[in-house]
């Protein structure tokens, strides 16, 4: 049977003979011995959880135990929910591209963009096509100034190994 890792130490597990007691309203906060406040929290059918270890002495709250972790993974899972992910789409082509075939990859850069990924542009150099440089530049350049609308160049055209590439993230809206 695998234990799960408690997060805080709570009522008989702390090992301060003093604790700071914060955040009830019945009782003043301040410096108390731990024993009173253990048996304090139990007759309140609740826990006292050290919130701080690390000061002197520790912080401590009386509180439901078990509803506050709840509260923790709820709040958590809330953060989580409200991070974006930006996906990043990949479009290649040739130092040779067509215009047709160069309108289709744009199209696809702009239903990219709109849906919020960025896209890296590469431009692939098959054999002696690699004398072509410039060509690719020029290519990755057009590229970025007919998706200007839609988003902004990151990261201009750089080579690695055979590759040249470009990075383009959206506009807002």
């Amino acid at each position: 049977m695998v234990k799960k890792k408690e997060f805080h130490r709570i009522n008989n597990k702390i090992f301060s003979k003093i604790i700071r007691l914060v955040g009830d309203e019945s009782i003043k906060s301040g410096i108390y011995p731990t024993k009173n406040i253990v048996s304090l929290a139990k007759e309140r059918d609740m826990d006292l959880v050290e919130i701080n270890p690390k000061l002197n002495p520790p912080v401590c709250k009386i509180l439901d135990y078990k509803k506050y972790l709840y509260e923790q993974k709820k709040r958590k899972k809330q953060f989580k929910a409200k991070q974006v992910k930006v996906n990043t789409k990949e479009i290649r082509f040739g130092p040779q591209i067509g215009d047709h075939d160069g309108k289709v990859k744009l199209k696809s850069a702009e239903k990219f963009l709109m849906r919020g990924d960025k896209v890296k542009v590469f431009v692939f150099f098959k054999g002696r096509s690699i004398v072509y440089k410039e060509q690719g530049k020029i290519k990755l350049l057009k590229f970025a100034e007919d998706i200007e609308k839609y988003g902004k160049v990151e990261q201009m055209p750089i080579m690695e190994g055979k590759r040249m590439y470009m990075i383009i993230s959206p506009k807002k809206f």
